[in-house]
């Protein structure tokens, strides 16, 4: 089991960048998916980034080319850098892993507001 933390949400201006930050309670070596995803208001979640242990990412279309998720094995910790952000970006985003296909972890949600 493991828990996860998100942090670096806030309110920007279109146009800005935030940093989020996951910090995992555990070494995150063994987990070889380490995601973010997003929830807006009304819609469902969805993905939008993924990182592997071997450094491959995924990214969502609507934010590729100004999202990077990236990993730090050793402090355990996943990060989400975004830039030109938009207001259509705002939603509680969330940091995801899992072992197998059954035992999924989610963090609480870190909030993201972009201002027009």
């Amino acid at each position: 089991q493991v828990q996860l933390v998100e942090s670096g949400g806030g309110l920007v201006q279109a146009g800005g960048s935030l940093r989020l930050s996951c910090a995992a309670s555990k070494s995150i070596f063994s987990f070889n998916v380490m995601g973010w995803y997003r929830q807006a208001p009304g819609k469902q979640r969805e993905l939008v980034a993924t990182i592997t242990n071997s450094g491959s990412t995924n990214y969502a279309d609507s934010v590729k080319g100004r999202f990077t998720i990236s990993r730090d094995n050793a402090g355990n910790t996943v990060y989400l850098q975004m830039y030109s952000l938009k207001p259509e970006d705002t939603a509680v985003y969330y940091c995801h892993t899992q072992r197998g296909l059954n035992y999924h972890y989610w963090g609480q949600g870190t909030q993201v507001t972009v201002s027009s």
